[in-house]
C-alpha cells in the first residue's frame, strides 16, 4: 500500500478538496483508495459519507491510531491511503508525514502562504521525508507575475508538481454534491487539471521507487 499525506500549516490551502479530488481520480485508475481524515473539522470524512459511490470510504483518525489504521488498510487490500491533516504542524501532521511515501504541500500563490510553506518544508526535511508542492487556487491568469514567482519559489525548495491548479467553482460544486471534479464534468478544465496532477504524483512516486524509497503503486 502507498500513502500520500497532504500537509501544510496554513489554513485555506485546499487540502481537503485536493484529497477528495485525487482520491476519485486515483480510484478511477484502478486504485483501492481509503481517505484518512486527521483534521478536527472532519470535512473529508463527511464528504466521503455523503457519496453515493460507497467504494471510496473514509474515516476520522487520531494521531495515536494512524499506524494501526494504515496496517489494517493494507490487510484489507487498500492500495492507496490519502491522509488529510490539520492546518498546523501538530502531532497529527507529524504522524502523517512519518507514515507517508509522499508528502504533498498545497500552497496558494500569496506571499504569506509561501512563507508558511517554507516552514512546513523545513520540518519535512528534518524528518528525512520526501515532499512536493502543488500551487493551488491560482487565478485564471496563470502567467501573472505573482503566480510565476510563487511557482519559482516552490520549485526551488522541494519541487513543484504540475499543473498549477486554478481556482474554479467546479471544485466546490463537486464537493457539495459528494463528487470529484472528474465525476462532475469529466471533460471540464478542473477535471483535466486533476488528471494531470494525478499523473504528476504517480511519476514522482515512481521516481522515488526507482531511487529505492518506496514500493510501486498499482498500474
Amino acid at each position: 500500500m502507498r500513502t500520500i499525506a497532504l500537509v501544510t500549516q496554513k489554513g485555506g490551502s485546499g487540502k481537503s478538496t485536493l484529497s477528495a479530488s485525487l482520491a476519485v481520480e486515483m480510484q478511477a485508475r484502478g486504485e483501492t483508495v481509503f481517505l484518512v481524515d486527521m483534521d478536527p473539522q472532519r470535512s473529508l470524512a463527511t464528504w466521503a459519507r455523503g457519496r453515493t459511490d460507497r467504494r471510496l470510504a473514509g474515516a476520522a483518525v487520531g494521531p495515536g491510531q494512524l499506524t494501526e489504521v494504515l496496517g489494517s488498510l493494507a490487510d484489507r487490500g487498500v492500495t492507496l491511503a490519502i491522509i488529510d491533516t490539520p492546518a498546523s504542524l501538530s502531532a497529527a501532521s507529524e504522524a502523517a508525514m512519518l507514515a507517508a511515501d509522499l508528502i504533498v504541500i498545497p500552497v496558494r500563490p500569496t506571499i504569506f502562504d509561501i512563507w508558511s510553506s517554507e516552514a512546513t518544508w523545513q520540518r519535512v526535511r528534518a524528518l528525512g521525508r520526501d515532499c512536493a508542492f502543488v500551487l493551488n487556487q491560482c487565478s485564471s491568469l496563470q502567467g501573472s507575475r505573482r503566480v510565476r514567482e510563487g511557482a519559482a519559489a516552490l520549485a526551488a525548495m522541494g519541487g513543484l508538481l504540475q499543473p498549477l491548479i486554478t481556482a474554479r467553482v467546479e471544485f466546490q460544486d463537486a464537493m457539495q454534491r459528494g463528487l470529484g471534479p472528474t465525476e462532475l464534468d469529466p471533460h471540464g478544465p478542473a477535471a483535466e487539471e486533476i488528471r494531470q496532477l494525478c499523473e504528476s504524483i504517480r511519476r514522482r512516486m515512481a521516481r522515488d521507487r526507482f531511487q529505492g524509497r518506496s514500493a510501486p503503486m498499482a498500474a
